[in-house]
């Protein structure tokens, strides 16, 4: 154990990580969206979202409080047009603002899973945290609607989050008759996965968790 003055603390590399803010504002502005998304990990901060698909906002409103991450959203789209440019601009802008707070992510554990149940449904997500991104989904056909939300969009979403932040994520939907259920589950588990990959390894302290020495 290395010596400390007894006026001195030791600061290991991992508590300067854990002291680090894993933050990122991201801004997106096109012909279809106006998009201003601030992101912050492992904060009790409440989370403020607008995205004009009240299903949507929902959906992430859940995935922040089982993410443990903050998110200021507000997106203004052509939803007069589609939802589907709104939803998958969401995604790339989270996606973009996950893959600036990890930075290096210098001491994470990298991967994370969660199995979550919600009522009738049960969804599986897996994710690596890998710097590559890759998406698959295995589960019922998400062709229908609820209410005015399109089904489909939800994968959009998770593609679009997934290629943006440089990630793998594999979501397997086991069973489930809801609607609503099934996509919360969804939600759900990726969000716990994320929290899982993102958490710092005690037994890791300032390594980069790849034997390339790069994740970024």
């Amino acid at each position: 154990m290395p010596f400390a003055h007894p006026h001195c603390s030791v600061v290991t590399a991992q508590q300067k990580l854990s002291a680090m803010e894993r933050k990122a504002i991201i801004t997106r502005r096109t012909s279809e969206t106006d998009i201003k998304l601030s992101f912050a990990i492992d904060t009790s901060q409440p989370s403020r979202i607008f995205t004009g698909i009240p299903f949507f906002d929902h959906m992430l409103s859940s995935m922040a409080r089982h993410g443990h991450f903050a998110l200021d959203l507000q997106c203004t789209g052509d939803t007069e047009v589609d939802d589907h440019h709104t939803v998958e601009d969401v995604g790339i802008c989270l996606g973009k603002a996950i893959h600036k707070a990890l930075g290096e992510k210098v001491g994470i554990l990298r991967f994370g899973d969660a199995l979550i149940p919600m009522d009738d449904a049960l969804a599986h997500s897996a994710v690596d945290l890998s710097g590559r991104a890759y998406f698959c989904y295995r589960g019922p056909e998400l062709t229908g609607r609820i209410g005015n939300y399109s089904e489909e969009l939800t994968l959009e979403f998770l593609r679009a989050l997934s290629t943006n932040a440089e990630f793998n994520l594999h979501i397997i939907v086991h069973h489930g008759q809801n609607r609503h259920h099934i996509h919360e589950s969804i939600f759900k588990s990726v969000a716990i996965a994320l929290r899982k990959a993102w958490a710092f390894d005690e037994s890791r302290e300032g390594e980069i968790p790849s034997t390339k020495g790069t994740i970024s």
